[in-house]
């Protein structure tokens, strides 16, 4: 019989906000601390290891790059960060000021693509600091979350990224030659923030502001599933091998996830108020999430061999 348990790790003070987590290439868990301007490594067992940034510079979530290092956005001073694993850090201004990157990843293209949150555009960087912008096609959406279409090239454009508009109630599309396309959600002001591509081709997404989980088929129908916990505000989302995504449940103190058949479970967070934001699956093959409190949390099977 399998049973689930719940390990925190303290990896920093309460007051420096980790925020989003990524397995790197390292095969170590890196981590954005945003009220202190540090970027983290656990190995677990290991004591964790911090690198200082500007503390100003707000570093939000964090991304394996296509070269071997790891790429990050710097809400707060308006810039894409770049750390190897040995730690050495450089940094790129996007041509747009004041633009408040947020999400990045990289595209099926060897590129890192963000979004401009305050600028209403996405960005894309290639790995030797050139960057292109796409504007959308509307203001005020501030997009958030993107993920690159990991299932390859199914339409014969060459790939895609997907990306939430948390306020204009959309997910967008952007295609490796930014043409840009919008996808109205059903329920009224969601406000979709994470966002993920599963293994079968379907987009996750998390509506804050209605409680819900979203689903975009690959035949393009949009199915929401409510959470039993209506005011949990889910944030992050990720998936594992099996289709089923993992989401980050911040205001019900929770990690629930969702098979694609609409089943939904939920795990409850030992620490209260720890407000779990990024999610990611870990080494081991485990969930970890990133606490407001300091810590980390690891979400994942034990065998009972009792039974």
């Amino acid at each position: 019989m399998t049973n689930w348990a719940i390990e925190e790790y303290v990896v920093s003070g309460r007051d420096s906000g980790p925020y989003a987590i990524t397995t790197g290439p390292d095969g170590a868990l890196w981590f954005t601390m945003v009220h202190s301007g540090r970027i983290g490594r656990l190995v677990p067992g290991q004591e964790p290891t911090s690198h200082q940034l500007a503390p100003d510079s707000g570093p939000t979530v964090i991304t394996n790059g296509p070269d071997g290092a790891l790429w990050f956005t710097e809400y707060q001073a308006h810039r894409i960060g770049r750390i190897t694993t040995a730690g050495q850090v450089s940094e790129f201004a996007p041509p747009t000021a004041q633009c408040g990157p947020f999400g990045i990843a990289a595209g099926p293209d060897g590129a890192l693509w963000f979004t401009e949150t305050t600028a209403d555009r996405i960005g894309r960087l290639t790995t030797d600091g050139t960057v292109t912008e796409y504007p959308l096609p509307m203001t005020g959406a501030f997009p958030s979350a993107i993920a690159a279409d990991v299932n390859g090239d199914r339409d014969g454009g060459g790939g895609a990224m997907w990306f939430t508009m948390n306020q204009a109630n959309a997910i967008g599309r952007i295609d490796m030659d930014g043409r840009i396309t919008v996808h109205e959600l059903p329920t009224a002001a969601a406000a979709p923030v994470g966002v993920v591509v599963g293994p079968d081709g379907a987009v996750w997404f998390t509506e804050i502001a209605a409680g819900q989980i979203g689903r975009r088929a690959p035949d393009g129908r949009i199915t929401e599933y409510p959470l039993p916990d209506r005011s949990a505000r889910p944030h992050a989302v990720t998936t594992d091998a099996d289709g089923t995504a993992w989401f980050t449940e911040w205001g019900g103190n929770r990690v629930g996830s969702i098979t694609p058949d609409g089943k939904i479970t939920s795990h409850d967070l030992p620490t209260p108020a720890c407000e779990p934001h990024g999610i990611t699956v870990g080494p081991d093959g485990a969930l970890w999430t990133a606490l407001e409190t300091g810590a980390l949390a690891r979400i994942g099977p034990t065998t009972d061999r009792s039974r």
